[in-house]
């Protein structure tokens, strides 16, 4: 494995840490086929970034690493902004087309908005949202393998990226912890990143769902560039300012409110040009 890039090799120590709880420098050094210096500089960025602490000759996890509020109880947190988003997002999807949906806690609302679309793929690696589509007839849903991240209910690591592989799908809709006009996408959760990337990369649009309160907020690892987004949904209370440095970068900004839109009529307006984008975006300035 000595072929790993710096950010692919943290993940698969963070992962051998989380798992055993501990891990030797000299071990590390052996299954990664670099020097005990390297991994040492390794332990030290990881123990800097609050995920494992340095103990005598290797670290063990942190128990004070700041990770997310599990999904169950993010759901109920700016409940209304996250339905707002999801409605939006949902009416940007057209029957027949093959979509993948990120983990998060508003894309699975998104999720549930899209129960009526007719011939639909959508790709996961979130189990909740597999869970939710399943009585679905009309939409034929394809879960990726991986590692259960358990608060998340998402499957990461290299198994899910191997999975991403063998699927395409014409949009993303994707969550991201954090989202900053410099540091663009970032995330808390080391071994999730990789994923994260690959899942970009694979995507012929992406469209970030994400509320006002990851807007401006800078995480631990990072994703992408901002820029690599297509469209951005958030909800009314995200910042003018914001906004403006979102769409100076050539992202699509779509701001959703809290007025129920027919689904149909929405999607006809999205698709039908940009006149529904800029009359929305007008009144965000």
């Amino acid at each position: 494995m000595s072929g790993l890039i710096k950010e692919e090799r943290l993940q698969r120590i963070l992962q051998v840490i989380q798992k055993d709880g501990h891990a030797i420098a000299g071990d590390l050094a052996r299954n990664f086929g670099v020097s005990e210096v390297t991994i040492r500089r390794d332990l030290s960025e990881l123990d800097e970034r609050g995920f494992v602490r340095r103990a005598h000759g290797g670290a063990i996890i942190s128990t004070s690493a700041a990770f997310e509020t599990p999904i169950i109880r993010r759901l109920e947190q700016e409940k209304e902004c996250k339905e707002a988003i999801a409605r939006t997002a949902a009416a940007m999807i057209r029957d027949g087309e093959s979509i993948f949906i990120g983990s998060g806690s508003t894309t699975a609302y998104v999720a549930r908005y899209l129960t009526n679309h007719k011939h639909l793929t959508v790709v996961t690696n979130a189990l909740n949202v597999s869970t939710d589509l399943a009585t679905a007839v009309d939409i034929t849903v394809v879960v990726l393998g991986g590692m259960m991240r358990h608060d998340e209910l998402s499957l990461i690591g290299h198994i899910a990226e191997q999975s991403l592989c063998e699927v395409t799908f014409d949009k993303v809709i994707i969550g991201i912890p954090a989202i900053d006009l410099k540091a663009g996408l970032t995330n808390d959760y080391l071994p999730e990143v990789i994923t994260d990337r690959t899942i970009l990369n694979r995507a012929r649009e992406v469209i970030l769902v994400a509320d006002h309160t990851k807007c401006g907020m800078v995480a631990s690892a990072f994703v992408a560039p901002l820029n690599r987004v297509n469209s951005f949904i958030t909800d009314n209370q995200t910042s003018p300012e914001f906004l403006e440095g979102v769409r100076a970068q050539g992202v699509r900004v779509i701001v959703a409110n809290d007025v129920r839109v027919g689904t149909t009529h929405l999607a006809r307006n999205l698709h039908d040009g940009e006149n529904w984008y800029q009359a929305q975006t007008e009144t965000t300035k």
